[in-house]
């Protein structure tokens, strides 16, 4: 095999989803992932269930992805698996399956943070996304986190602003909980928002000291007393109205989201703007990140639907770009529930 090919396994167990990919250098060769239904009755990821399930999954997936990508294990120069940040229980699994796959093919160990491998999802060689020129701002948005990053190079994150209180993602979610939509909410919210007047309904853009942190605490509250108190006049609300609930509160959302990256291009002065998290999936957060390409002029990047929720192929890119610089972990590194974007 060529020696300027680098073969690398990634392992990803942060929360709900256990993954495996093989990158062939920055291609994916292949991304599986396995989904975990489980949590669905409890609207919401219950901790224990979630490490018992990676454990199920871990095994037969890494075994599909090296099959599907035609690398044996052999073939293999480094194990590259997420370290946090996570549930503590999930992330556990993926660390030790990793470091005795790693002592057992006797090759490097490679700890990623989860929430630098959203962001460098983009650097992925895929021809349906281009890659950001540094230094690029980069919203990064999911069910834990809501963040404006200025991204100067493939480990140098700075952060400009974050959410105070509760992430974007667990508004969505927490709003499609108060109307009765199944979890996980923000795909459902998305799809009947695409039918509903997103004018109809007017709710609040809570304000933070700093004009790039965010704030959802207060918008999920006011979403909570405007359902209940219109619930309270006639029962049949939010069945008669869900389209247009769901297309207001996905237009404030994306008003906030939007006039906060406005922001952070006006005081930076950078006009490359990235997209990246599960929540980056949402088509209407998508078509408002295409449309200030258009009217302000930026160049933007929004990453493929596949690379944008919990994967491995994220962590694979990641273990490249580590593999590359020789920036290898030992055995005694261990699984961190918490962990900035900005540490390594």
């Amino acid at each position: 095999m060529d020696k300027n090919t680098i073969n690398i396994l990634a392992i990803e167990s942060s929360c709900d989803d256990t993954s495996a990919a093989v990158l062939q250098n920055d291609r994916v060769l292949a991304n599986v992932i396995a989904n975990q239904k489980v949590h669905a009755e409890y609207g919401g990821v219950v901790p224990e269930l979630a490490s018992r399930a990676h454990q199920q999954n871990i095994v037969p997936v890494i075994e599909t992805a090296l099959k599907r990508s035609g690398i044996d294990k052999s073939n293999l120069d480094g194990i590259a698996f997420t370290k946090g940040p996570g549930l503590l229980g999930s992330l556990l699994v993926g660390t030790s399956f990793a470091k005795s796959l790693s002592l057992g093919l006797k090759i490097p160990l490679i700890g990623v943070n989860h929430m630098q491998a959203h962001v460098l999802a983009h650097f992925i060689d895929d021809e349906e996304q281009k890659k950001p020129p540094f230094p690029f701002i980069c919203l990064t948005i999911s069910g834990g986190h809501t963040q404006i990053l200025n991204v100067k190079g493939h480990f140098d994150f700075e952060i400009l602003g974050e959410t105070i209180d509760d992430a974007v993602g667990e508004t969505f979610d927490k709003a499609a909980k108060i109307m009765g939509l199944p979890y996980p909410g923000g795909p459902f919210i998305d799809k009947l928002a695409a039918a509903g007047n997103p004018d109809r309904f007017s709710f609040p853009q809570p304000k933070t000291q700093n004009e790039l942190d965010f704030s959802f605490s207060g918008l999920k509250t006011s979403v909570l007393y405007f359902l209940q108190k219109n619930q309270k006049e006639n029962q049949n609300f939010i069945e008669e109205n869900k389209e247009d609930i769901c297309a207001s509160l996905q237009k404030t959302i994306i008003d906030i989201l939007m006039a906060k990256l406005k922001h952070a291009s006006k005081v930076t002065g950078i006009e490359h703007i990235a997209i990246a998290g599960g929540v980056s999936a949402n088509s209407g957060i998508r078509q408002a990140l295409k449309n200030a390409e258009k009217d302000l002029g930026w160049t933007t990047y929004i990453p493929k639907f596949e690379y944008t929720t919990d994967n491995a192929a994220m962590i694979g890119i990641v273990g490249y770009f580590k593999y590359l610089d020789q920036n290898f972990s030992d055995q005694k590194i261990k699984a961190k529930a918490r962990l900035s974007v900005e540490k390594e």
